[in-house]
């Protein structure tokens, strides 16, 4: 009999096929999640994160939108300045060629002044050689058709201080005529008459008490020298003295019916009619109808108010010449109303002129 062969528990095979199969359990314990809590913070995490980026995404979106639409604006901004620019541009150029034209101009301006000739200036009807083309007075300009100068010349036109006034009136006539303000008063009459026009006619009327006409009472032209030398030489024979009747100078030349007036004088009024006495705005004011010696501001502002609503000078320019006084505040108000109302001046010039 054969012998039996001894069994054996175990074989290589039988091994090898355990190892396999306990390696495989274990890659799948390995591969399977154990810990399903860890999985869903991580999945939070990640939808976290990706919202972060999406967050990020529309602010970078919204970055370069807002980056475009101000590179737009930019350029329209760019393009509008250019724009100005150029029109600017343009402009300047018209302008400094208007400026050359101007040039030209005024060249051919100044070439055409310096070839022009001048022609001599004919002389004036009345010479004086105190009186010259430099003495004319800014502002005043002789003219009109009918031209009329009243010429107050009364005491106070002799001196312009009260005490060398009241001096005078008790020296002789040729010391009252030969009184400076008298004399100044007599180149201011000789100014105007050589200033006058041509084709005008003058006439002066001389005022203190009473008025007279000088010039042998008539119009004379204002081309014709001989007339105008006698009116010259008939103030030169007045004797300033005596109060100061605006009115009756006023009357007189209203007769005469001017175009303008010049009127020479030194202040307000000082004599008034006896008819004043019934007039209740003189009521107060004895002096104008010779009670008293004296009269007061007041009283001559109201008697010159009364003489110039008196005597109607209608569609007369009144041009007043006011030479100083000492104590006469109230003239250059009242006569600037006078003549600014006749739509005239009212002049006090220097005491070089004229």
């Amino acid at each position: 009999m054969r012998p039996r062969r001894k069994a054996e528990g175990f074989s290589l095979a039988f091994l090898d096929i355990m190892s396999c199969g306990l390696g495989a359990i274990i890659l799948v314990f390995m591969l399977v999640k154990h810990n399903v809590d860890d999985s869903q913070l991580e999945d939070a995490l990640l939808a976290a994160d990706l919202q972060n980026l999406q967050t990020q995404e529309e602010a970078l979106r919204a970055q370069i939108a807002a980056t475009r639409s101000e590179a737009a604006a930019t350029s329209d901004r760019i393009t509008q300045t250019s724009r100005t620019l150029d029109q600017s541009e343009q402009a300047l150029a018209r302008v400094q060629s208007e400026a050359a034209r101007n040039e030209q101009r005024k060249t051919a301006l100044e070439e055409s002044i310096k070839k022009t000739e001048i022609p001599k200036e004919q002389p004036d009807v009345i010479q004086e050689r105190q009186i010259g083309e430099e003495d004319y007075l800014i502002g005043l300009k002789v003219e009109g058709r009918r031209i009329a100068i009243l010429v107050d010349s009364s005491a106070s036109m002799t001196d312009e201080i009260l005490i060398d006034i009241i001096r005078r009136k008790n020296a002789s006539a040729a010391e009252k005529k030969a009184g400076p303000k008298w004399l100044r008063t007599r180149r201011i009459v000789t100014w105007l008459l050589a200033r006058a026009p041509a084709n005008s006619d003058i006439t002066v009327v001389g005022f203190k008490g009473t008025s007279v006409q000088l010039g042998g009472g008539t119009w004379v032209a204002g081309s014709d020298g001989a007339a105008l030398e006698r009116i010259r030489a008939e103030l030169a024979d007045l004797v300033p003295e005596g109060p100061t009747n605006l009115e009756a100078g006023l009357k007189a030349v209203a007769a005469l019916r001017p175009t303008d007036l010049y009127v020479i004088t030194d202040g307000l009024p000082t004599k008034g009619d006896s008819s004043f006495r019934s007039l209740n705005p003189f009521a107060g004011c004895s002096a104008l109808w010779g009670g008293s010696s004296t009269i007061s501001g007041e009283c001559r502002v109201r008697l010159f108010r009364h003489s110039v609503g008196e005597v109607a000078l209608p569609g007369v320019t009144v041009n007043v010449i006011l030479l100083p006084i000492e104590g006469d505040p109230q003239a250059s108000s009242e006569f600037w109303l006078w003549t600014s109302f006749t739509r005239g001046l009212l002049i006090s010039p220097a005491e070089s002129w004229p």
